[in-house]
């Protein structure tokens, strides 16, 4: 197979996984938010959800180092990219959907 077809290949996991994290970390934003407006909606202490909503802070933090982690493996394949002498770009086309679109398509699927 050309090589060229597999960067591609590679390219769009590594762009699909990208917009997962970044998804998840909006879900989890959006989990953190609702946690603490249910919380003054009940009328509960911050005492009795503060260890859930550590973990929430915990998991987002994991979450944007993730992020980095594969921002920089996207600079990193891209280097590689251009050591076996590959110098194309995907297509606009081929692209994955903008976050914001994403988020969208996910809160359209769940209600």
């Amino acid at each position: 197979m050309e090589k060229v077809f597999v960067v591609r290949r590679v390219a769009s996991k590594l762009h699909a996984t990208e917009t997962a994290i970044d998804n998840a970390m909006t879900q989890a934003a959006e989990l953190m938010a609702d946690a603490l407006a249910a919380r003054k909606e009940l009328n509960l202490s911050a005492v009795v959800v503060d260890d859930a909503s550590a973990k929430i802070v915990a998991a987002i933090k994991a979450l944007g180092e993730a992020r980095t982690a594969m921002v920089e493996a996207h600079s990193e394949l891209n280097e590689v990219k251009l050591r076996i002498g590959v110098r194309t770009k995907m297509d606009i086309e081929e692209k994955p959907p903008l976050l914001q679109d994403a988020a969208q398509t996910t809160l359209r699927e769940v209600g």
